[in-house]
């Protein structure tokens, strides 16, 4: 409609057919300021509140999601975009970067996000993704002259030169993460005579898709120490690293997020405090739990405990039928703990509800002998699970 520059890329008679038709088709819409403003009838947008106010009408027109990109808003010494998905707003901030080499980017971020989203991302996720993609296409190129004119092109071909280990670097939250959901346990791993970092290292060579390192009775230095030592392990191997409950160590130590349970930090809270890019899961027993971890931002949901389990004291188990309530439920991706190992889990991805991405798993993978073995029979039948959560009947 209107580009980074400002020239008009079409005229006001087609507005009313993008507000009536194709809106309510879209998964998002992503209006610059001045688009946001001809959509909206010319309304003047100059603060970050205007933004909200701009996205919440933009959204009453249809879309499931408005993102309304602030990189010119005036006064604004950062780059300022405001993500609205009905329930939630999103404040997306970066780095303003000076650099003629702009033609390009709405359509390249629009892009960016439809692919992400195709690779089965979250909306966040996918967004996030796709702005530092750009961001870093920007900041690379700033300084070198691509084209003629007042404006140059935007470089898409970075990823191609090899020159950002930052841009090959990126990474979100996936819901596949979730279908091997490996907990560690310090009682389970003394017991057994192996370190924390050795019971990391077998559990993700035996496929182990995320690892959440709870350590409840830990000094706090020793914590750290092994929070630093398993996030340069599970990096090596490309698995994301969740530390239980603790928002100071994953801070500390640059986790890539925290599980929090009903009576630890309310999520919204963490979510301040650790950014819109890290992960947060929240334990949910309830339909109305698994709706308020939706409203405070958190990414997906554990819940259970599906059997009883003695690695919680005093768990409430909520059972099959409680699980798929949960999920029905759920806006978010949900993970199923409580006594699951390689004799129930078939069962508990059997219940056919298409958000129950996988499960966490204590005791069967560390109150074992061989963590790898495992691990490995687990990941196998886990393996065969359908695109939509259900396992293959063989």
């Amino acid at each position: 409609m209107v580009s980074t520059s400002g020239d008009v890329l079409a005229g006001p008679s087609i507005l009313s057919v993008f507000r009536e038709e194709l809106f309510p088709m879209a998964d998002i819409i992503t209006p610059n300021l001045k688009e946001a403003s001809a959509l909206l009838d010319g309304v003047q947008l100059e603060t970050v509140d205007d933004l909200r106010s701009a996205a919440r009408l933009l959204y009453d027109m249809g879309p499931k999601n408005v993102l309304v990109k602030g990189g010119d808003l005036p006064d604004s010494s950062d780059a300022v975009d405001i993500l609205f998905n009905g329930d939630n707003f999103y404040e997306l901030r970066s780095p303003r970067i000076k650099t003629r080499n702009t033609h390009g980017t709405g359509c390249s971020l629009a892009s960016c996000i439809a692919a992400e989203l195709a690779k089965g991302y979250l909306m966040v996720s996918a967004v996030k993704v796709a702005k530092r993609f750009v961001e870093t296409a920007l900041d690379y190129s700033k300084d070198i002259v691509i084209g003629n004119g007042l404006q140059g092109p935007f470089d898409h071909l970075l990823r191609l030169k090899g020159h950002s280990q930052d841009c090959h670097g990126l990474q979100a939250f996936n819901p596949s993460d979730l279908l091997l959901y490996a907990v560690t346990d310090s009682e389970m791993n003394k017991k057994w005579g192996r370190s924390i970092t050795d019971a990391v290292k077998a559990a993700i060579e035996g496929g182990a898709t995320i690892v959440q390192l709870r350590e409840k009775d830990a000094e706090t230095q020793d914590f750290l120490e092994s929070a630093k030592a398993c996030l340069k392990i599970c990096h090596s191997h490309g698995v994301p690293l969740l530390i239980n409950d603790r928002i100071d160590i994953a801070l500390a130590c640059d986790a890539d997020g925290v599980h929090v349970g009903q009576s630890d930090m309310p999520a919204h809270v963490a979510r301040t405090l650790l950014g819109p890019e890290k992960i947060i899961g929240v334990s949910c027993k309830t339909p109305e739990q698994a709706q308020q971890a939706w409203v405070d931002g958190a990414d997906y949901i554990g819940c259970g405990g599906v059997y009883p389990t003695n690695t919680k004291e005093n768990n409430i188990t909520v059972g099959l039928d409680g699980l798929k309530t949960v999920c029905m439920a759920s806006k978010l991706p949900v993970v199923a703990i409580g006594g699951i190992g390689v004799s129930n889990a078939r069962i508990v991805m059997e219940i056919g509800v298409p958000n129950l991405k996988g499960v966490a798993v204590v005791s069967a993978l560390f109150d074992r002998e061989c963590v790898l073995t495992e691990t490995r029979k687990l990941h196998a039948m886990l393996s065969e699970s359908n695109i939509d959560g259900t396992l293959k009947k063989l």
